[in-house]
Parts: structure tokens; sequence; C-alpha cells
């Protein structure tokens, strides 16, 4: 006797957004200081028809949520958690800005264990970018 394969979480959220007739959802990533860019970039997802999600908190500007370094230390592996759950809701994944620190290269890497689509604003900062001649690393 066989038994019906199981579906993973994955492939049930997936199955759940195509019932519901949901358009691609889009989770911007990038260091904060590219906010105004990914303002820009929400536009223009959202006006193509996208659903987008993006960080909603900028630590680098003032805030009194975030103005104890106490608060810092207990917002930030919380914010970094938020986001993840927003790449594991996510179709795909567009990365903003011209440069890759630690926390994006995480979530790029994150992104990519789970098979998703990463997209860049700029290719040549791909922590994954290979020479197309030699197919060597190309350091971002």
């Amino acid at each position: 006797m066989s038994y019906p394969q199981l579906q993973t979480p994955e492939e049930k959220l997936a199955d759940a957004k195509r019932l519901l007739g949901l358009p691609t959802i889009t989770v911007i990533c990038g260091s904060t200081r590219f906010m105004a860019d990914m303002v820009d970039a929400d536009l223009e997802l959202t006006a193509a028809g996208h659903i987008v999600i993006k960080p909603g908190c900028d630590m680098k500007t003032e805030h009194p949520l975030w103005a104890d370094p106490a608060d810092v230390e207990r917002l930030k592996p919380m914010l970094d958690d938020l986001h993840r759950a927003k790449i594991r809701l996510a179709d795909d994944v567009l990365v903003v800005g011209n440069y890759i620190g630690d926390s994006t290269r995480s979530e790029i890497d994150y992104a990519r264990e789970l098979g998703k689509p990463v997209r860049f604003t700029h290719p040549e900062v791909d922590p994954a970018a290979t020479c197309a001649v030699c197919s060597a690393p190309i350091a971002p």
C-alpha cells in the first residue's frame, strides 16, 4: 500500500499562494543606507504588479525605538529573524544597492539556500558572480 507524499511547508505555501491567485511576492534586501533606492524599487515593482516586502526599520536613522543601545541589542536579532521570514514568504529577492555587507550577504545566502531567485540592481556586487571566461569568483 502506498501513501500519499506529504507536502513540505514550502510546497503548501506555494499551493496556497497559487490557489489565492496572489501575484509575485518580491522581497527587497540590501543595506538600509539604500532606503531611498528601496522605496524607488518598491514603486517600480508595485507598478509592475508585484506584492513588495522590504525592511521596515532603518536603524541608521535616529528614532526613539532604538535610541538606547540596549534597544538596539534587543531589536537587531528580532529584525534579522523577521527579514528571514519575509524571504521565506517571498517568491523572489531583489538586492538593492552597490554594496553588500555581512547582513545582506547572509540574506542572499539564505535566499539561495531556499532556492529563491535573487536579482541585483547592481549585478557586479553578487557574491556568487563568476568570471564568464575563467569561472573564477569575482570579488564584490
